[in-house]
């Protein structure tokens, strides 16, 4: 199938009535016919109680964005190292009664304190401990105001009800598994820096065994403020001031005042038809909607679905090489610098880029002349939700690295993010991942930090797609991948199973999941210029969810490399 693209300006009328029309036209199928409304609900998280908690919302009459609160707050609790209060994240939104999309951005903010010079010693480098541990690492996080936003704009049930299941668990505790021991041992020595932290999550001191239950009471208490007063509940009276006191006494420099000012923010989602598919994805600051416009945009300029296996690994690379590039030079928070959306995505960009892909050899990326590249912590977490009416749901959620800064702030139970390490601390210097970042992503009072997350969207006559990854810099490509899965009609599984390759520019490396590449295949690549990388270990945890209209059947998938779980209930006729 070769793809034909037209761009969705922001102030395209016309593009915008002739996509509406495709996907309203879509009651032609091959009986004649699609299903306006799924004939079942369906969670994909990666845990199993946070799917659970989404369901049981639904079950009470609550629609995907009240499940989703229920899910993203239950993934909090039983998921700390991933995401939680202290975090922030972007949420994709379909609406099936105005028949519109909504991006949530509810990414971290720099606190008033914070600028340019920020994390510089007085000799001019870079203080990496500052910037990745404790409280100065932490940007006022969105993730409560994305509650409170989701649930009086967009739910039907009251949010105390969205977050009772997350209440619960953190009162009553859980057993903790494997996977939360595994995230722990990268984190434990952090951890055990910050008594508030090492009471909560260790027990005496050292990582918990299999089974142990994980009460979090503070936590519980500060989702009842929140259930209660909204979002004042946790900006404003007590769970704040409890949150600025712990902050200032250990060393950052939160204000009542920046936690008073935190807004999220409904920006236009990045949208691109392709024949009669359409791509929604998220806008800056993420990275993540045109990085992956780009990609498909070059892929459309080839025929690449009956290329060699290593003529379409080829090519991945080198337009993965090329988006990568243009996201370390042009992207970040899009209210403080001009992000040249439309240039990145005009169709003389992508042939450009297309012309000059040797598929003979690899392009060294230094000779595309960019800037050097960033990346954010790998530990995210994804969700996507689908309910009756077809209203839907994708949100990649972050405190950044495994439990984020390591720290608690007493008494309210919250694990404060490290999301402020993914602004650049000066540019030219690298980060917790040895990489650097520009001008663009500096560090100012108010901004949000560059994101790769991408929740995202693929709708076409026939079928909607939903789907997202935690994973860092790498969440980008491996979206790519599983779209690409989906373009060729491959079943959900096949998304979040696929075995991944990932190139960000610089370093000038292919990164590869082990049996990703067979020795033939990383024969040929390296025969054509390529240094390739096995990073030794899975990496990625998609969740993902299809709906065929033709046949009306939803289908669901959790990544096997976790421990999530998808679910898909009917609906009673």
């Amino acid at each position: 199938m070769r793809l034909t693209f037209k761009i969705r300006s922001l102030s395209g009328a016309l593009v915008s009535l002739f996509i509406a029309f495709c996907l309203t036209a879509c009651a032609i199928g091959g009986d004649g016919t699609v299903s306006s409304k799924p004939s079942a609900v369906a969670v994909a998280s990666a845990h199993p109680l946070a799917t659970q908690a989404g369901l049981d919302v639904l079950a009470q009459g609550g629609n995907a964005f009240d499940a989703a609160i229920a899910v993203a707050a239950s993934l909090g609790v039983v998921e700390p190292y991933s995401a939680g209060m202290g975090g922030g994240g972007f949420w994709l939104l379909y609406s099936a009664k105005d028949d519109q999309y909504h991006f949530v951005d509810a990414r971290e903010m720099a606190p008033s304190a914070a600028d340019k010079d920020y994390y510089l010693n007085k000799d001019g480098t870079v203080n990496r401990d500052r910037a990745t541990n404790g409280p100065s690492a932490a940007g006022i996080p969105g993730q409560a105001a994305a509650f409170a936003h989701l649930a009086g704009q967009y739910g039907k049930l009251p949010l105390a009800k969205s977050l009772a299941p997350a209440i619960k668990q953190a009162r009553q505790g859980f057993a903790i598994d494997d996977h939360y021991r595994k995230l722990l041992s990268y984190r434990l020595e952090a951890v055990r820096r910050y008594p508030s932290s090492a009471s909560i999550f260790l027990n005496s001191g050292q990582i918990p065994d299999v089974g142990y239950k994980l009460v979090q009471r503070d936590l519980a208490t500060t989702l009842e403020a929140l259930a209660r007063a909204g979002h004042d509940g946790f900006y404003q009276g007590p769970v704040a001031q409890r949150l600025v006191t712990a902050v200032q006494r250990d060393g950052g420099d939160w204000t009542m005042e920046d936690l008073a000012n935190y807004k999220v923010v409904e920006r236009e989602p990045i949208r691109m038809a392709f024949g009669n598919a359409e791509l929604i994805s998220a806008p800056p600051p993420s990275s993540g909607g045109i990085a992956i416009a780009q990609m498909l945009q070059m892929l459309d300029l080839y025929h690449w679905q009956s290329m060699s296996e290593a003529d379409q690994t080829h090519l991945l690379i080198e337009v993965m090489r090329r988006a990568y590039r243009d996201r370390a030079e042009f992207l970040g928070d899009p209210d403080f610098v001009d992000v040249p959306t439309a240039m990145l995505l005009d169709p003389a960009r992508a042939h450009a880029y297309a012309d000059s892909i040797d598929m003979t050899k690899a392009t060294p990326s230094l000779s595309l002349k960019g800037p050097k590249n960033i990346e954010e912590g790998f530990h995210t977490t994804h969700l996507s939700v689908l309910d009756k009416d077809g209203n839907r749901v994708s949100a990649t959620l972050s405190i950044n690295l495994p439990f984020g800064s390591a720290y608690t702030a007493a008494g309210t139970g919250v694990v404060l993010n490290n999301e402020m390490d993914d602004f650049s601390a000066k540019p030219g210097a690298a980060n917790a991942y040895g990489l650097v970042g520009n001008a663009a992503n500096a560090i100012a009072p108010g901004k949000r930090p560059l994101s790769s997350m991408s929740p995202s969207m693929m709708v076409s006559d026939d079928q909607v797609a939903i789907l997202g990854t935690p994973g860092g810099s790498r969440i980008i490509s491996m979206v790519l991948l599983g779209l690409l899965e989906h373009q060729q009609n491959k079943p959900v599984e096949d998304w979040v199973r696929r075995k991944r390759i990932h190139h960000q520019y610089l370093p000038d490396v292919v990164e590869y999941e082990p049996g990703a590449l067979s020795q033939a295949l990383q024969q040929e690549l390296k025969a054509r210029g390529h240094t390739l990388k096995n990073v030794g270990r899975a990496y990625g945890n998609m969740q993902a969810i299809l709906w065929d209209r033709t046949t009306n059947k939803v289908t669901a998938a959790a990544d096997s490399r976790g421990i999530g779980s998808a679910r898909v209930v009917s609906v009673a006729k």
